[in-house]
């Protein structure tokens, strides 16, 4: 019995919280709100840079570098719009290596991953198809023109709007990624998360996008890598190793690191 008092403090559930109660969604709403949210984030991205930049060259309207900063927002508010929207359905993940990475820190379970992982693709995959679907009714040349340009496939060497290598690309690819999962998991943490997680998540993957589009067109998503390298053409398949690996290991580093180093908690001492 407790004789404190003093009310108990409840914490207030994030939209993005990666372990939902019992008797809550399906199986198959939580795989749905995956697949829908990885969709909204690949169409979103993806779309913006495509269209926005055949406007740019068919009208010279404004520079390349425009061009990434509407993709970078784009991205984060699609983050946002489907971390509320489908968050609390299956935790908003919409990306393999934010399930692996949640796995590794022990928020989410291992035996669930791979179900995730095929709805992201799935999602992804639909995006990017139903782009190529308006592109067939586009400007005269319009898809040729995006499938020979990679259809915004990440890449290294020629693929790489500022002409940076593969050594690079990986790099970058780890770093931002555990950077972006060490966010997520702060920021969702089940004593620590704020209400305010969505907000936080996307727009720290708009800064990871203003980041490194220039060096790599920014993957940190391997289901989005895989989306857009199907139409991409045969050097962007090629080069998808990397943005399937890089980011699952970023992921995992991240996710085994924050158990270890701020998952502990303090013991107090007996009294004699």
């Amino acid at each position: 019995m407790n004789n404190d008092p003093r009310p108990e403090k409840k914490v207030a559930p994030t939209p993005l919280d990666h372990t939902p109660p019992p008797g809550g969604p399906t199986l198959g709403a939580k795989l749905a709100a995956e697949g829908f949210g990885t969709f909204l984030l690949v169409f979103g991205l993806i779309g913006t840079a495509l269209f926005a930049s055949h406007f740019a060259d068919a009208e010279r309207a404004f520079a390349p570098g425009i061009v990434y900063v509407a993709a970078s927002f784009a991205v984060g508010l699609a983050v946002i719009m489907g971390a509320y929207a489908f968050g609390p359905i299956s935790g908003g993940h919409f990306n393999p290596a934010v399930t692996l990475g949640l796995a590794a820190a022990g928020r989410f379970p291992w035996r669930g991953t791979l179900a995730y992982i095929g709805a992201q693709i799935v999602g992804g995959l639909v995006a990017t198809t139903l782009l190529v679907l308006i592109g067939l009714f586009g400007p005269p040349g319009w898809l040729p023109a995006a499938q020979d340009g990679g259809f915004a496939s990440n890449g290294w060497g020629a693929l790489s709007p500022g002409g940076f290598g593969m050594p690079a690309a990986i790099i970058i690819e780890v770093i931002l990624t555990g950077l972006f999962l060490l966010v997520i998991l702060g920021v969702t943490h089940p004593s620590r998360g704020t209400r305010f997680a969505g907000l936080a998540i996307g727009l720290s993957l708009t800064l990871i996008h203003l980041v490194s589009i220039p060096v790599d067109n920014t993957s940190v998503n391997p289901a989005r890598s895989l989306a857009t390298a199907v139409y991409g053409g045969g050097e962007a398949l090629a080069q998808l190793w990397v943005f399937l690996v890089f980011p699952l290991v970023g992921a995992l580093l991240a996710g085994f690191a924050y158990r270890a180093l701020f998952d502990g908690e303090a013991t107090q001492a007996q009294p004699a």
